[in-house]
Parts: structure tokens; sequence; C-alpha cells
């Protein structure tokens, strides 16, 4: 018998063990492991409720009870005045909001809790929420999602603010390119915890939306000079972006679409952030081609985005980030190796898979075209 038939075997035997329902009687009444079994238990439950969970989170966002709560303790009826809910209903959105944790009940009423002032706190996040409802309605029937058998919200909305029809609706494409640059904060306070740009003089960030990432990473190198390539829908908000951070004079921006125009010239590194998850494999082959073409010898190549955790999945990655892409139906997650891989496809060497921080908010990888350093 090998080891892994015996592992195979190992495991069945454990499964249906567990699975017994005296076992389970037994192992919550035996002091040595009914404490495992109640937080196995608890465990299930929180499986079972999620979907309970990131309601009453999107309900307290819609209401802003964050911003109600935040100063100072309110009572259930000023709370329900305020929402137009009714008591007894208001009563239980709070009574949950504190067992999730972002309540605390003070002096006979609720402000928030340390983990809910985080979460006002988190660049981006509450838009993310705020957004959350188209979503819900794609994981509405998940059977069908994964099976391919339905067009999803997610599908039609991200290719209309991007695109063309952006421009026909400016006010639509403002909301949720602000949700887009909300979040890129946090992915370029991450992605310069783990990776050095010293050495860099000039930076192409490709697909850079209205300039966040670049704006965070110029105000931490001051002397580095940028560019920024991406759908002439963009070009306006993102000079208006660099000029009010006074970076005009440092930043050039160029509309195009790396599919079809060539890249801008002279970067000694080029970026992709939050770009490969949003495509399939042939056109991030085809995009690192470009990449690897454009840059000189010695050229840095960075990648970061939210990655799946590849041979150990992760929540963020494997659960939120993998069904997110599949309910836009152009992308998918893809983990630190299997970046790198494509990486190395495309010619690059040096590839290094810094281990990410908060997976949750990005991971990175890293390369070099060959020749001079």
């Amino acid at each position: 018998m090998t080891d892994a038939s015996r592992g195979f075997g190992w495991r069945r035997w454990r499964n249906r063990k567990i699975a017994s329902r005296g076992f389970q009687s037994w192992a919550s009444r035996f002091p040595l492991t009914r404490g495992h079994a109640r937080r196995e238990g608890e465990r299930l439950f929180d499986l079972v409720s999620g979907f309970v969970y990131s309601q009453v989170l999107y309900a307290v966002v819609e209401l802003d009870l964050l911003e109600a709560t935040f100063d100072a303790p309110q009572t259930v009826a000023a709370l329900a005045d305020r929402s137009r809910i009714p008591e007894d209903r208001m009563e239980a959105l709070c009574q949950a909001a504190t067992a999730l944790g972002l309540f605390d009940r003070v002096e006979g009423g609720y402000q928030l809790s340390a983990l809910g002032a985080a979460l006002v706190g988190a660049p981006g996040v509450i838009g993310m929420i705020r957004h959350h409802d188209v979503f819900y309605r794609d994981l509405e029937d998940p059977v069908a999602l994964l099976r391919g058998a339905r067009e999803t919200e997610l599908a039609r909305f991200w290719p209309y603010v991007f695109g063309a029809g952006a421009a026909e609706n400016p006010e639509v494409a403002q909301r949720y390119s602000q949700l887009m640059a909300d979040s890129q904060a946090l992915v370029a306070e991450e992605t310069l915890r783990t990776i050095p740009f010293e050495g860099i003089t000039h930076l192409l960030d490709v697909g850079g939306g209205t300039g966040a990432f670049l704006a965070a990473i110029g105000a931490a190198n001051p002397g580095l000079k940028m560019t920024l390539f991406d759908l002439p829908a963009v070009v306006p908000a993102a000079e208006a972006r660099f000029r009010a951070a006074g970076m005009a004079d440092r930043v050039t921006v160029t509309g195009g679409s790396f599919r079809d125009d060539p890249l801008p010239a002279g970067a000694d590194a080029i970026s992709l952030i939050r770009v490969c998850y949003d495509h399939a494999d042939e056109t991030v082959r085809a995009l690192m081609a470009k990449i690897f073409a454009a840059l000189p010898p010695g050229g840095r190549f960075i990648v970061s985005e939210p990655m799946a955790g590849g041979a150990r999945p992760d929540r963020a990655g494997d659960a939120y980030f993998a069904f997110y892409c599949m309910a836009m139906q152009t992308g998918k997650a893809r983990s630190q190796a299997r970046i790198a891989e494509l990486m190395r496809e495309a010619g690059f060497e040096r590839i290094e898979t810094p281990r990410p921080r908060r997976a949750f908010v990005t991971s990175v990888v890293t390369g070099c075209k060959p020749g001079a350093t």
C-alpha cells in the first residue's frame, strides 16, 4: 500500500467517524474533545449563516449607522427614527451588528466598536460593500454561475464603466472609478511595504485607471518619473489627480488600449496593478510579451493584485476574488506561482514571490528582463 493510499484510507475513516451523529454527541461531552467540538461547530455554523452576516453588514453601511454611532452612543429609538426603521427591527439590527463585532453596547445604546472604526478607516471598503448588491445578485444561483449558464451583472458592469460607454454616463463612471481609486490606496501601501522601488527611474503603470497607485508611489519616491497608460475615458480624471497632487510635471498620461496599441516607451519598470485577474490567460500572455518587449535589458516587471493561494488556498483569493472574477466572466484569480510561471514564459528572470503581509489586500510578484542590471 502506498503512502498516498494510506492517507486516503485514514481520511475516509476520519470522515466517517466525524460524520457519525453518535461520535459528535460523545465528542461534545468528553472533557478532552468538547472544546474542539464546540469550536468546530461554531465554524460550521458561521459557514452556514455567513450570507446573513454579509447582509447585516450591508444594511449597517447602507443606513449610514457607522457614521451615526461613531462619536457617541445612540439609542435604538434615535437610530430607528433616523433610518425610518421600526424600533423592534432596528434593535434586531443593532444586536446583530454587536454580535458581529461592529458595535459595542454602551449606556443603554450602541456605539461603533474598534472593528467598526477600522472598517470606516479602510480606504474603499465601504464602497466595496455598497457595490456588493450587484455581486450578491450574481451569486443568487451559484451553481448556474459555476456552469456558466447565466449572464451576470458584473460582466455587463465593468466593461461599461471603463469602456466606451463610460463617456455616455460620466456620473456612473465617476462613482465606480472612485471605488477603484479608493481601494488602490491600500494596494499601493501594501506594495510599497513588500518590495523596494529604489533604482527605478521611470515607472510605467499599465491599466492604471485614474492614477491612485502612481500617485501613492510618486509621493513615496519624489524623484521618480512616471507614465500612466489606460483607456482614453479615464485620462481626464487621471490628469486632474496628478495636477492636484502637484505631480503633473512628473507624470505623462497616455490614452490607449493595451490590447491594440503599443505601450509607451522609455520606462525601466512596468507595473500591472489589479490587471491580470481581470483577464484570461491568453490576454495576460500577450500583455506580458508586450511588456517584455517594451522594457530595456535589466528592466523590472511588477504585478500586484489579490491572488489565490495555490497549494494553500486562502479565503480572500480562492473564495471572494475567485468568484468575483468568475462573475465578471473575463478573468480569474491566480496564485503567485501561476503569475511567476506566466512571467517565465514571457522571458523574465530573477522572479520573486515575497510573502504577502496582508494577502486579502494584495500579493506581489516581480521579475527582471535579462541583461544589464
